[in-house]
């Protein structure tokens, strides 16, 4: 098949759906690749560079969509764009069947096969090729970079000659893929990072990030992430005044938010409400990621930054991964030639549209002059994320001294009970065996018993090496093996030799399982 990437035409759109890296895992598959040209200028990948890659590159889309049989672009096609294709030719691109039912009933009057990327059903088999989450990823890096260059302020605390400088203090309300991402850049700029979610689960990510999950007294909560698709549930009013009410708690305190709410067909909820932003001290910032449905803040314009009468400044931007252009082609180019991957199972450069499978199902909403979206639910339903364990109290100091001489007493017990049935067995031994053989005997269960006890007080961590370095000292057994391989016996010479070979195998691996492990911890 010959795979084509448009140009995009959005005005600002940055981004490109196919990339010279991309490119070459499509010929892998046996597909051809063309691209227009121009396509991946502005996120620098130059006509040349798809040449390069051995991409055909073609003066226009009307040229290029002529010659191909599938069309990859990232935005919705425009009229014009779909009405050049032709019956029968594949387009996969974001699509936003939900909201764009004319240019649905467009594509199917033409015949056109549109595979929706924003339509990937969110299961463990399709995270490759889920780009809502590899565009929110970049989205929610990018929100603190853009808070950052418009805050005055480090992020991280400083002490300095001239004075102590506090760290920020950001709020990330909205713990989904953005949310994340947004919790991990601001940590690791060395900010002071809170977070809210409505799914009380995802506590212990937020924590695992480093930062303080803002916990809501609100007994009556009950979500499921699960249920819409890994997006969490539309709140109770009751909640949503409780959440209201924590927020304007912590409006004050707060330099920097982000807010990340929305669930993709549906208005965003107001969270950040106008009184809130009035309640933020002079040169706070709000990065607004919802701006596209309206905002999560009262006072966000779409695609545009103000700065309220108070100080706040507002970013209601829009094109948060096309201002990363060259990344965001580069993750978005990895789920389409994921997608046509699980379109080519025979990597011959057929495509084979399967609607059994889930993916590929969900992902088309027209196909042979027929809409076919909403798809049925996946056959595979995705795992919500367990409810969070309530936390165990700490034990009291004199719970824990009682806890600890009972483990002692125990432990006495079973080690008095392991001696008296030992010396059962001696006696017995004893009654029967040669004096020599008892002499031997007693030694060797000694030096277990010592040997036991050594062991089972060093650290885990370093029963590896310690084993490996025990295995080559104890293989001192090859001085025996040795002495009775000039027997004259040929049992006790061949049992001998097998003692020597094994004993050196010992010898050689612990030194050298001994040596590689002591290199991890050398610095080069």
């Amino acid at each position: 098949m010959r795979i084509g990437a448009l140009k995009e035409t959005f005005d600002g759109e940055a981004r490109v759906a196919v990339t010279p890296s991309s490119a070459g895992h499509l010929q892998k598959l046996g597909h051809e690749v063309h691209v227009e040209s121009g396509a991946g200028a502005r996120a620098g990948f130059s006509d040349a560079a798809y040449e390069g890659a051995g991409v055909t590159v073609h003066p226009n889309a009307a040229a290029l969509t002529e010659a191909v049989d599938v069309v990859v672009k990232v935005r919705p096609p425009t009229e014009e764009e779909l009405g050049r294709m032709r019956e029968g030719q594949t387009l996969i691109s974001f699509f936003y069947p939900g909201q764009n039912a004319e240019l649905l009933e467009r594509a199917r009057d033409l015949g056109v096969n549109a595979i929706a990327m924003d339509m990937v059903p969110r299961i463990s088999r399709a995270q490759k090729m889920d780009a809502l989450s590899s565009m929110a990823n970049i989205a929610g890096y990018r929100a603190v970079i853009e808070a950052a260059n418009n805050f005055g302020r480090f992020f991280t605390g400083q002490v300095t000659a001239a004075g102590k400088v506090p760290p920020a203090k950001v709020l990330v309300v909205g713990a989904g893929v953005a949310g994340l991402a947004a919790i991990g850049a601001a940590t690791s700029l060395g900010a002071q990072v809170y977070a809210f979610d409505v799914r009380p689960e995802v506590a212990e990510q937020i924590e695992s990030m480093g930062a303080e999950f803002v916990f809501l007294d609100f007994t009556d909560q009950v979500q499921d992430g699960a249920a819409t698709g890994g997006y969490a549930a539309p709140s109770s009013p009751e909640f949503l005044a409780k959440q209201l009410e924590k927020f304007r708690e912590l409006a004050p305190d707060m330099d920097i938010v982000v807010t990340t709410a929305l669930i993709p067909g549906r208005p965003a909820p107001k969270l950040w409400t106008e009184d809130m932003v009035r309640m933020m001290k002079p040169g706070s910032v709000i990065v607004d990621l919802a701006a596209e449905r309206g905002g999560n803040c009262d006072l966000t314009v779409p695609d545009a930054k103000i700065v309220t009468e108070n100080g706040v400044t507002i970013i209601g931007y829009t094109d948060f991964p096309s201002r990363m252009g060259a990344q965001s082609s580069e993750l978005y180019g990895n789920n389409i030639r994921h997608m046509l991957a699980d379109l080519t199972p025979a990597k011959d450069g057929t495509l084979v549209h399967n609607m059994e499978d889930d993916v590929i199902r969900g992902a088309t909403v027209t196909r042979e002059h027929d809409i076919t979206w909403p798809p049925p639910p996946p056959k595979v339903q995705a795992i919500a994320a367990q409810k969070p364990k309530p936390k165990v109290k700490d034990p009291t100091p004199e719970e824990r001294r009682a806890a600890e001489a009972l483990a002692f007493r125990r432990q006495t017990r079973s080690q008095v009970g392991m001696l008296v049935t030992g010396g059962v067995l001696m006696l017995l031994v004893g009654l029967f065996a040669p004096a020599s053989f008892l002499q031997h005997f007693i030694v060797f269960v000694l030096s277990v018993f010592i040997g036991f006890q050594v062991i089972w007080n060093v650290s885990h961590s370093l029963h590896t090496p310690l084993m490996a370095i025990t295995n080559a000292i104890s293989s001192i057994v090859i001085l025996g093996a040795l002495l009775q391989i000039g027997s004259g016996s040929a049992l006790i010479v061949i049992l001998g030799a097998l003692a020597v070979l094994m004993t050196a195998v010992n010898i050689f691996g612990g030194f050298l399982v001994t040596r590689r492990m002591l290199a991890m911890f050398q610095k080069s």
